[in-house]
């Protein structure tokens, strides 16, 4: 790899595997299940496809993902997360909680659909004896949070019994956390009305990010900037 610290302290050897640029972007993507190449370079945005793949190379040299062949019907490489690579979820979610407080309200507008999952992850922070199943539908996909022993684990794909499903547009949906129901508009609700009061009491976010989604509620903002396409920028 391009960085190497050449010190035994734990972090710097972490940091020689992950601290390259574009390398916890591919965990995040990851992090919601298998990709092929050319869905994980969409979904990252913006990686150029030789970087990306030596990424890729030196995360299965450190057996950070795995790639392997999906039989058919649908007869394609994907990509995915090992044991060791999950690892890397809880950091990459309380790192996300961290970047909240550099980020902007135009930071916020830009969210597309695909960050939608990883988002709710960082910005809801449940109780160790909180259980749920929560159902997304955003630009067209589906997603599933599953809320469990104080942590949220996400994939791409329809939830299973869902208590609670929520669909709309990325803005639309996190206004509906975190603004509470004057931040309804625009997303369909279906399933438990009291879990998705619980999960309003679970929002941790810094003060600005809040006034900014009570700002676009108002409509003195607009989440017209947001990207459609779906790449992630969360």
């Amino acid at each position: 790899m391009g960085r190497n610290y050449s010190q035994s302290c734990s972090l710097a050897c972490a940091l020689d595997r992950i601290g390259e640029r574009w390398s916890l972007l591919i965990v995040r993507e990851l992090s919601l299940g298998p990709l092929r190449f050319t869905d994980l370079a969409r979904s990252v945005g913006g990686a150029p496809t030789d970087v990306l793949a030596k990424r890729l190379r030196d995360f299965e040299q450190h057996g950070i993902v795995r790639k392997r062949e999906l039989g058919p019907p649908v007869s394609a490489a994907v990509y995915e997360l090992t044991e060791l690579g999950r690892g890397l979820e809880r950091p990459m979610i309380e790192l996300g909680r961290w970047g909240m407080s550099l980020q902007s309200v135009d930071d916020v507008l830009g969210l597309t659909p695909a960050s939608l999952p990883n988002v709710l992850r960082v910005v809801l922070q449940p109780p160790g004896d909180f259980e749920l199943t929560l159902g997304l539908r955003s630009g067209g996909q589906d997603y599933a949070l599953r809320f469990e022993n104080g942590w949220i684990a996400a994939s791409r794909g329809a939830a299973v019994d869902p208590d609670l499903t929520l669909s709309g547009g990325p803005i639309e949906v996190i206004s509906a956390f975190v603004v509470g129901e004057e931040g309804e508009e625009g997303v369909e609700i279906e399933g438990d009305r009291a879990a998705l009061d619980a999960l309003r009491s679970m929002v941790i976010v810094p003060d600005r990010l809040r006034e900014g989604a009570v700002a676009i509620v108002a409509g003195e903002l607009s989440p017209a900037g947001s990207n459609p396409a779906g790449e992630s920028t969360a």
